[in-house]
């Protein structure tokens, strides 16, 4: 390999880590998994180029054994994740919060946020789906969930629909037949002291300049013009009201 090839690999492998370091937690797992396309690709256009496209197949022809063997261990292996990242994120919601995270609890619905990656973590309070973490459903339970909380509490619709904006972006709208009339209608709702307090993710006592410093801090993530949600960033706003002029 010339030293311009080694470089030109080195610096994509260095742009490739930095942009995925870029990406909120979440989605580098689906970074990862795009940029290990595009550079097999590339890959497989260098070979083609150079005329070492030999080399490519027998290098696959030496991995395909041990991916044959690797798999069946990789299919028992999914059950226990799935596992795993259920009680991991059972163990992030059901955490008392912090000075990095938000509590918003409406009649039917209790949700954390997490201030630093603007993760939002919900437990179903009442219902069908009392107990279950948001996490743990699938879209049909959701619009059935949604279409109960919309007869039930209008907070805890406008809650929701901030949860699936924020997971799924727009998308779950196309299936969702039974769009609330009001679906414009802004209503923080009533906040106790208390709920202000949990709403920015501070404790009783917490001084002027933290309240605001919280509020902004919020706000950076969840204003409606940097695609967060009118509800919640107006329970914010009610949040700092409260807790400024008490």
């Amino acid at each position: 390999m010339s030293p311009a090839s080694f470089f030109f690999i080195c610096a994509s492998l260095l742009v490739g880590f930095f942009w995925i370091k870029a990406h909120p937690p979440q989605q580098r797992a689906k970074g990862l998994i795009k940029l290990s396309l595009v550079f097999l690709a590339l890959l497989i256009i260098y070979f083609s180029l150079t005329g070492r496209f030999h080399v490519l197949g027998a290098l696959l022809g030496l991995f395909i054994p041990f991916l044959q063997r690797l798999i069946p261990w990789i299919i028992r292996l999914v059950p226990f994740l799935g596992v795993w990242l259920r009680k991991k994120r059972a163990s992030k919601t059901t955490s008392s919060s912090t000075g990095n995270r938000s509590k918003v609890t409406t009649a039917m619905l209790e949700m954390t946020l997490e201030h630093d990656t603007g993760l939002m973590f919900g437990q179903v309070l009442q219902g069908a789906f009392s107990g279950r973490q948001l996490g743990d459903l699938n879209e049909k339970e959701f619009l059935q969930l949604l279409a109960d909380f919309r007869t039930q509490d209008f907070d805890s619709a406008r809650l929701l629909e901030t949860y699936l904006d924020k997971r799924f972006g727009d998308s779950w709208r196309d299936d969702d037949v039974q769009e609330d009339a009001n679906a414009q209608q802004v209503d923080s709702g009533n906040l106790s002291e208390q709920d202000a307090f949990d709403v920015l993710g501070l404790s009783p006592g917490a001084s002027k300049d933290e309240i605001i410093a919280a509020h902004r801090r919020l706000m950076q993530k969840m204003h409606p013009d940097r695609g967060g949600s009118t509800w919640l960033a107006a329970r914010i706003n009610d949040a700092k009201r409260i807790l400024l002029h008490k």
